[in-house]
């Protein structure tokens, strides 16, 4: 019997399974870390402008994350989110802080998004994503959830702000360090959280699931 080399099996596999993917990160189905960053283009936002990943070429690191109105955790986060916006952000800090919302229910519309930002003295651009697309694309599960882009706009961080839902009990502070690792040169102990929240609102369509 004529031999058969080890090319051929592997090449039998790839017929059979198709093209060798790279494997998401531990707790996203969609990205890893390391991958570049999903950009959003003329987003509109709660101050009546339109808003793209683009704008914020001058930053060296970019803290987007994905909240609603109607989320009791995340209503729980907006005030940690105002902080972090206010140490880091600002017209001269060399951080942006961006949030998203992709809900489609009345209390979650564009309008609603602005009487909150209003309301709660929001420092930060709060946009909306009617097509769901940019939720989708960062494999977005949870409201609120976190994804810290390097200066070169990849993913060096993603999942929860903290590691803890009381603010008085946070002891890790994972968004932040990722930032002092991407402003500072360093690397962050930990890249990949679990996020925790209420599950983002996907419309038609079964929402992503998570690994076990």
């Amino acid at each position: 019997m004529k031999y058969i080399g080890p090319f051929f099996y592997l090449c039998l596999a790839v017929a059979i399974i198709g093209p060798w993917r790279a494997p998401a990160g531990e707790f996203n189905r969609t990205l890893s870390i390391g991958d570049k960053a999903p950009a959003w283009e003329k987003l509109p936002g709660t101050d009546g402008k339109e808003h793209s990943l683009a704008d914020l070429k001058d930053k060296d690191a970019v803290v987007l994350v994905f909240t609603c109105n109607s989320c009791p955790y995340a209503v729980d986060y907006q005030e940690r989110i105002k902080a972090l916006s206010t140490k880091y952000a600002g017209p001269q800090g060399k951080v942006a802080v961006v949030a998203v919302n992709v809900n489609k229910i009345p209390e979650d519309s564009l309008e609603k998004m602005k009487d909150r930002a209003k309301e709660k003295e929001f420092n930060f651009p709060y946009l909306f994503d009617a097509t769901q697309k940019i939720a989708k694309d960062y494999g977005a599960t949870f409201t609120p959830e976190f994804f810290v882009l390097g200066k070169d706009r990849t993913i060096v961080y993603m999942g929860a702000l903290d590691d803890a839902t009381d603010a008085t009990k946070v002891k890790v502070r994972y968004v932040e360090d990722a930032l002092a690792a991407a402003l500072n040169g360093g690397k962050q102990k930990t890249t990949e959280t679990v996020a925790r929240g209420c599950l983002v609102r996907y419309v038609n369509e079964r929402r992503p699931m998570r690994k076990k």
